[in-house]
């Protein structure tokens, strides 16, 4: 009773997890911690690992160690004060006490080093089963589709992830090393103070801890509502301020700084009502407990001195009784915080472990082998695609990139052309008709080695906020300082990092902001040199570069796509009239198809397009015999 009744941990505010995820944890109770333990089984007890076994026996004997030297300690104490007590023997009256307060000392100092023993066994084993379940995760969510991101923010799979990797930690610490053991001292005590004493004080005992017990389980049950009111408006200002954030500069362009801070202020209002009322219900109970625990305390101890009142009980006794209920209650006080660590532990793994779940959509075929990329000929058959059923986007679409030679795909916003790169790369599987590289469908390829084959510049660069060495060697990892530099040099962009402060070694930023857009696509440009692959994509690849530096560019992609299979997708007609055959797609269907020339004398809306460019002069003419993609 006189520790300090532990407050109820805050959590990050700034900070997001799905909402759903955590309604769908905290509806199902029953069988949550079964569940969890089935899940972090393989990894608490692998069977590859005889190392992490035997550290988790010798923890569960050091644990069971301390329990028993702990119970000892009110004995040799009880002991120890009868042997002080007026009317003992004189001559023992020195001797007996010395012995019995060193065993008292040696009682307490072994239940504390065992205690930290077991710990320090067994961190080795939970430091690792976090490492290894957050890897799964980890690549579990680089696994899932691309549709799934799209779908989700994430923000929101991030702090998923964080929350369930801490949770588990919390979970085995407090089950394992808390709950368990204190269940096991409450029942030893009860059958001490039984045999010792009367059935009365173990009743009194035990009552006194069931009813503790069963007010913090039905007022913590109560309480769970104001807890995922908490993470939810938790998260929903999370979101708000990364979303703001990440949209800086637009931000600045419109000038509504006070408009996302009143929207940013709203949500953390939101959470404040909700953090007041969490608050309010742990106060009501923390006081529930606290008179528990007092009253059950003032029972027996009014017991044990009415025994010595009438000479059935010593002095010795009165102190262990109380010692016992002492030294029970004290991690009893903990248990509020410890069912709710646990309750939220279960939600945060819940979580986690639900992203586990989630269907890849895109995966390997059990029978995928290896893309055997020899000439790298590409063929669409008949492809039929929509990224929502009610609306189709590709209406079978059939074309061939014949090995080493370049076709581009032009046409308005809206009529597919993305589509058809996020399809080659298998970031979706196509609903109708097939992809073929070299004759094998993609779907029976692997994805690793069916995108080790392809390069892509896309026409938005989004680079890691790491050096400008990381990011170009990034198409390569592992490439040599001296392959990373000639790609640089391929790519025109090797003078200017030389002229940086740092060189190589200069961070690019967040998402690249500290680079301009021709910047960022011609570092984007050297990570797909060095990649060096079988298949090219260029997506609108020079559209962020000024006319000189996209006419040298212009000339690189020529040599670096010479020989190679070239897809390239276009709005600006001038950048592809040299590729071998150019398609126009419109509505999701090829209309029209064949050499610039030809298009051109067809008059039909090659020619329009071409047209209308003309005369609005949008772009550089390329120079002759040279390919910009854009």
């Amino acid at each position: 009773m006189s520790a300090d009744r532990p407050r109820e941990p805050k959590r990050p505010m700034r900070r997001s997890l799905p909402p759903s995820s955590e309604d769908r944890a905290s509806s199902r109770p029953a069988g949550d911690l079964r569940a969890a333990f089935r899940s972090l089984g393989p990894y608490i007890w692998p069977r590859d690992s005889v190392e992490t076994r035997i550290r988790v026996v010798v923890a569960m004997l050091l644990l069971v160690g301390a329990k028993v030297a702990n119970v000892y300690v009110p004995i040799f104490y009880k002991h120890a004060v009868d042997a002080l007590t007026p009317g003992s023997t004189p001559g023992a009256a020195v001797a007996i006490p010395l012995g019995l307060i060193v065993a008292y000392g040696l009682a307490r100092v072994t239940s504390l080093v065992f205690a930290e023993l077991r710990d320090a066994v067994f961190a080795t084993v939970a430091q690792r089963t976090i490492r290894k379940v957050a890897l799964s995760v980890f690549q579990h969510l680089h696994a899932l589709s691309l549709r799934f991101h799209l779908e989700r923010q994430t923000g929101g799979l991030t702090r998923s992830l964080e929350r369930g990797t801490r949770a588990i930690e919390s979970l085995l610490r407090y089950t394992l090393f808390s709950i368990a053991p204190t269940l096991v001292e409450i029942a030893l005590v009860c059958a001490i103070l039984w045999k010792l004493f009367s059935i009365w004080f173990a009743l009194a005992t035990f009552v006194t801890v069931v009813g503790y017990i069963l007010y913090t389980f039905f007022v913590s049950e109560w309480r769970i509502k104001f807890r995922r009111e908490m993470n939810e408006t938790d998260s929903k200002a999370n979101t708000k301020a990364i979303d703001s954030l990440l949209n800086y500069e637009t931000v600045k362009y419109f000038g509504n700084e006070e408009h996302e801070a009143r929207r940013y202020d709203g949500a953390l209002q939101s959470y404040e009502k909700a953090a007041v009322r969490s608050q309010q219900s742990l106060s009501l109970l923390n006081v529930g407990q606290s008179a528990i625990i007092s009253l059950g305390l003032a029972v027996v101890m009014g017991m044990a001195a009415r025994g010595i009142v009438d000479g059935s009980m010593s002095l010795g006794d009165f102190v262990l009784v109380n010692t016992y209920l002492l030294q029970l209650y004290q991690p009893l006080n903990f248990f509020g915080v410890v069912y709710r660590e646990i309750k939220q532990s279960l939600i945060d793994i819940e979580s986690m472990v639900t992203l586990l779940a989630v269907d890849r959509e895109v995966a390997d075929a059990p029978h995928a082998r290896p893309l055997a990329a020899g000439g790298a000929e590409l063929r669409f058959e008949n492809v039929e695609f929509g990224y929502d059923p009610r609306r189709p986007i590709l209406k079978g679409v059939s074309f061939t990139v014949p090995a080493g030679r370049t076709v581009a795909i032009v046409g308005p916003s809206g009529a597919g052309k993305s589509t058809i790169s996020r399809l080659l790369f298998r970031f979706y599987d196509v609903n109708g008709g097939r992809v073929l590289i070299d004759g094998q469908d993609i779907r029976d390829v692997t994805q690793a080695s069916l995108r080790g084959a392809i390069g892509i510049v896309p026409q938005d660069t989004v680079l890691f906020n790491d050096t400008v060495f990381y990011n170009i060697a990034y198409g390569r990892p592992g490439a040599s300082p001296a392959e990373v530099e000639r790609a640089a040099r391929l790519a025109h962009i090797h003078d200017f990092i030389m002229a940086l402060p740092d060189g190589y070694q200069t961070t690019v930023g967040e998402r690249g902001l500290k680079l301009s857009g021709g910047e960022k696509q011609r570092v984007a440009i050297a990570r797909t040199i060095l990649k060096d692959p079988a298949i090219l994509l260029f997506d609108e690849a020079t559209s962020a570069l000024d006319t000189h530096t996209e006419r040298e560019i212009q000339a690189n992609l020529r040599e670096v796509s010479r020989g190679r299979t070239t897809l390239v997708i276009a709005h600006r007609l001038s950048t592809v009239i040299d590729a071998d055959e150019i398609l126009v797609l419109e509505a999701g269907r090829v209309i029209e198809r064949g050499c610039h020339a030809d298009l051109l004398a067809a008059r039909g809306a090659y020619a329009a397009l071409w047209s209308r460019q003309q005369e609005s002069s949008q772009g550089p003419t390329p120079l002759p015999g040279v390919l910009a993609p854009t």
